[in-house]
């Protein structure tokens, strides 16, 4: 019985054994993986970024010329900065570093106020043109997050306008030093992209203000920030090349574009039998532009995706962006920065609705996130954006950042799109595309008065509607496109006419503005010749009737060139564009111009009525794939329609770079 028990167990072990055994050479045969750690991100190493946010000051302010006033003030809204920095990771996980960073109001006038005072003979504003501190930071580093403490050194810098009762205006820079602190979270959501929220309270030195008039303010400020950053890290291998790994996206789900663009122009002295108060000057005179993007793009789901444009604005127009129909720099802002000024100049959602069928490949861009997407496609978009991001494409004159500079040339000049003074709206869109055509159409909020920042919400009743059809051809082998635009415009708007028929208005179109109807439309064709050559032509057209809300004052428009790439002479991402407008005002829009009467971008004070005819030239010369160098020339007859000025000739430079 015992050696029976034995023999069985024995058997039962041997079986176990065997079963054992044959487990494992099944796993063998199995490729498992271990899950591989992932390491966790090191702080340590310089990084650069951008910020945007909300900031609240307060100021009490005091005026004495000698008569007293005084105020407490808040003030604030959107802004946006750059920053630089170095951390330093101790193997305890404690993160010590120094950062450096400069923050900019936005372009809304009234945000950067600081405190406006006013007696019987002085008017005094102070404005903030930027902030900005040197800071220390410590914190602690628990997994892809940083928790961190900072403070340091601040400065403020700050203009004092005073508008004496008598005398000319006066004007006193000032800065101011001070302190900071504040705190906030960092989270690395890519092995070189950090995102953070920070919280920073800055108390400023009180400043005093002595001004030629015998006028003096004195102020105290204080001022808060909550805002957002994003970070790249600077860790780049020794001997590698630091531009690709700089712009390495690091996913499919998200991509981070951006660019800067510095635009000088100038002109020598030309002739002018008179000048209003829109002409351009006759005495030589030189200006420049300068704007800085970042394109924040991010895939949300199938089909949704969210785009982003924080941008820093700075410069001049030629004249303060007056004095000519067809104005010479697609970058110059109606409103004029000698600081940066911080813009959302794009937010948007988009999503898109495949139907099937033939598929192909979306480039990635600026608005663009790279993707395959069905031909048979309807997408729709709403949110912050220009009109003519959706309408009046053309592959050779689209961009003033790369192409032509001259606004009747880049775009139809007697399309009078809904935009605000640095030509962004509000609005929705719906695109239907088909392999042989795409049709289009959009609802943009107006703009309450003419060329104001502020929109009229009174939906429907009052906008800018857009319809496009665009065909597409191949003409041996070679694609073309034509568009058809049709617009009207529903806005609180005055009458040439009716300005020009009632003298008692003294020429004040705004005793006039109602509720009008302005309409019209565009015809845009491109056609590539070759490979390396392309011609472009517009035609637009509008009826003259009612005031210009928003782009420029010209009616009617016929402009056309050609665009050539390098490739023959060995340069083939080179490019010369070749082009010509000549641009038109209806009877009412001119009567009204010759009788005296002020225009969005003209007004001599008298006219001896011409068409204004520009013709533009340019070379872009490209370094290397991301910075490119332009020379441009324009020859202007008859500036604002008026053979009694110039011709003028206006040359400028460009410098572009973009990842």
């Amino acid at each position: 019985m015992r050696r029976g028990a034995r023999t069985a167990a024995k058997r039962l072990i041997a079986g176990l054994a065997l079963g054992l055994l044959s487990l494992e050479v099944e796993a063998a045969d199995i490729p498992l993986k271990a899950p591989r750690p992932q390491p966790a991100f090191d702080w340590s190493g310089l990084y650069f970024g951008a910020h945007a946010g909300f900031g609240r000051g307060f100021s009490d302010a005091t005026l004495a010329d000698p008569a007293f006033a005084a105020t407490g003030n808040f003030f604030g809204g959107p802004f946006g900065g750059l920053q630089a920095g170095y951390n330093f990771q101790l193997p305890s996980r404690i993160v010590l570093g120094l950062e450096a960073d400069v923050t900019f109001p936005n372009y809304i006038h009234g945000n950067s106020v600081i405190s406006s005072l006013a007696t019987a003979k002085s008017l005094v504003f102070d404005q903030m043109d930027f902030v900005g501190s040197l800071r220390g930071r410590a914190g602690y580093a628990a997994g892809p997050w940083l928790f961190y403490a900072t403070g340091g050194l601040a400065f403020s810098g700050e203009r004092f306008l005073n508008t004496p009762a008598d005398g000319n205006d006066e004007k006193r820079l000032n800065m101011r030093p001070g302190w900071i602190a504040g705190g906030g979270a960092e989270f690395a959501f890519a092995p070189h992209w950090t995102l953070r929220l920070e919280y920073l309270y800055s108390q400023f030195q009180n400043a005093t203000v002595q001004f030629a008039s015998g006028a003096q303010s004195a102020s105290t400020l204080n001022f808060q920030q909550i805002r957002v950053g994003l970070n790249r890290k600077i860790d780049w291998p020794a001997g590698s090349d630091p531009l690709p790994a700089l712009v390495d996206p690091e996913s499919d789900r998200w991509e981070i574009h951006g660019q800067t663009t510095y635009l000088p122009q100038g002109y020598p002295a030309f002739r002018a039998a008179y000048s209003g108060p829109n002409s351009l000057t006759p005495a030589p005179q030189t200006q420049a532009t300068w704007s800085s993007s970042l394109f924040i793009n991010t895939r949300l789901w199938e089909g949704g995706e969210l785009y982003y444009t924080p941008e820093l604005l700075q410069g001049f127009g030629l004249n303060d962006t007056v004095g000519l129909g067809g104005f010479p720099n697609g970058e110059a802002q109606k409103s004029n920065f000698p600081y940066p000024h911080y813009n959302t100049s794009r937010l948007f959602l988009r999503q898109t609705f495949g139907f099937g069928g033939e598929q192909e490949e979306l480039a990635s861009g600026p608005t663009q996130l790279a993707s395959k997407v069905d031909v048979s496609r309807l997408t729709v978009q709403a949110g912050k954006f220009a009109v003519i991001d959706i309408f009046d494409g053309n592959a050779y004159a689209k961009d003033t950042r790369k192409d032509f500079m001259n606004w009747s040339i880049w775009a139809p000049g007697a399309f009078d799109y809904s935009a605000d003074k640095v030509g962004l709206t509000y609005g929705a869109t719906a695109e239907l595309n088909q392999k042989q055509w795409a049709l289009r159409a959009g609802y943009f909020l107006m703009l309450g008065k003419s060329n104001t920042n502020n929109f009229d919400t009174r939906v429907p009743e009052r906008g800018n509607y857009v319809l496009e059809l665009e065909t597409r051809w191949s003409l041996f082998s070679l694609p073309g496109k034509l568009r058809t635009i049709g617009w009207f415009n529903s806005a609180f708007s005055g009458s040439y006419r009716e300005t020009l028929d009632n003298p008692a208005l003294m020429l004040d179109i705004s005793q006039t503005r109602a509720g009008r109807i302005k309409y019209g439309y565009v015809l845009n064709l491109e056609q590539a010749l070759s490979d390396d050559v392309g011609l472009f032509g517009r035609w637009s057209w509008n009826d003259g009737k009612t005031e210009i809300m928003a782009f420029t004052d010209i009616d009617a428009s016929l402009a056309g060139g050609v665009s050539i790439k390098g490739a023959r002479w060995g340069r083939p991402d080179d490019v010369i564009g070749i082009g010509g407008v000549v641009n038109a005002l209806s009877k009412d829009h001119r009567d009204f111009i010759a009788a005296g009467g002020i225009g969005i971008l003209i007004g001599d004070g008298a006219l001896n009525y011409r068409r204004e005819r520009i013709f533009e030239t340019y070379y872009a010369y490209a370094l290397n794939k991301q910075i490119t160098l332009t020379a441009d020339y324009q020859f202007i007859a008859n500036p604002a329609y008026n053979a009694d000025r110039g011709p003028v000739s206006i040359f400028s430079g460009r410098f572009h770079a973009e990842f």
